[in-house]
């Protein structure tokens, strides 16, 4: 019972191993990767370092952890949808979802134990190509073919200088302004017709983009598939 005049103190949350690994990438999304520490992580947690080592075994288990929990943000391929519909989906949550975890973007296929989520997440993309007519082959190229843009956009889109629509059109203005006269015209060109014009967003390039490489995955499987059974094989190999 608490005495008279002292005020309750609120029971601590009890730590488990998904509040600490909820926790690293909170702290790496606000101050990155590098700067992550146990000794930072305890204390953003309020407890001393090692009874982190409690829930996670070691800083690889816990960067596994939380690249699990990045790959549990991305949404699955649906059933339901065409196989197109849901390839196009998964890549632009996987888009949204690297720009909340940008530290994330270099790690997400580095691990060497990848946890459920990661396998669930993989399994399902797999999965869906496969049930669309995609030879075995054929699905692991468009695996890697669609997470190499994915990745790339996201690093790319990661490096730009950020900001709103018009402070990037004012860097794109004060970039022209060391223009010489008549010096780089198609740059300049690209500049003014394009980047420079009103709702201009970097990140509408990346559905262009997508969408090229699901037409010309549907290409190679639709070719794929007209090939006779015992060339079909060969290629599946």
């Amino acid at each position: 019972m608490t005495s008279p005049g002292k005020p309750a103190t609120a029971p601590r949350t009890p730590l488990s191993r998904e509040r600490v690994l909820r926790a690293a990438v909170d702290f790496a999304d606000e101050r990155g990767i590098a700067s992550l520490s146990m000794r930072k992580l305890g204390e953003a947690l309020g407890v001393e370092a090692m009874s982190l080592y409690n829930h996670v075994a070691s800083r690889g288990d816990l960067l596994d952890g939380m690249i699990d929990l990045v790959f549990s943000e991305i949404g699955l391929p649906s059933g339901e949808a065409g196989w197109k519909t849901a390839m196009r989906q998964r890549a632009v949550s996987a888009r949204q979802v690297l720009s909340r975890h940008r530290w994330a973007i270099g790690l997400m296929e580095s691990r060497s134990s990848p946890g459920p989520a990661t396998l669930r997440h993989h399994d399902a993309v797999i999965g869906n190509l496969r049930q669309a007519g995609f030879p075995v082959a054929l699905a692991a190229h468009a695996f890697s073919v669609l997470d190499s843009y994915i990745y790339g956009f996201a690093l790319q889109e990661a490096s730009l200088p950020s900001g709103t629509g018009e402070e990037t059109a004012d860097l794109a203005r004060m970039i022209m302004a060391r223009f010489t006269s008549g010096g780089y015209p198609h740059l300049a060109e690209l500049t003014l017709e394009h980047v420079l014009q009103p709702g201009y967003d970097y990140g509408d390039e990346f559905e262009f983009g997508l969408d090229l490489i699901l037409d010309g995955l549907e290409r190679a499987r639709d070719m794929a598939q007209s090939l006779p059974a015992s060339a079909r094989h060969r290629t599946n190999r």
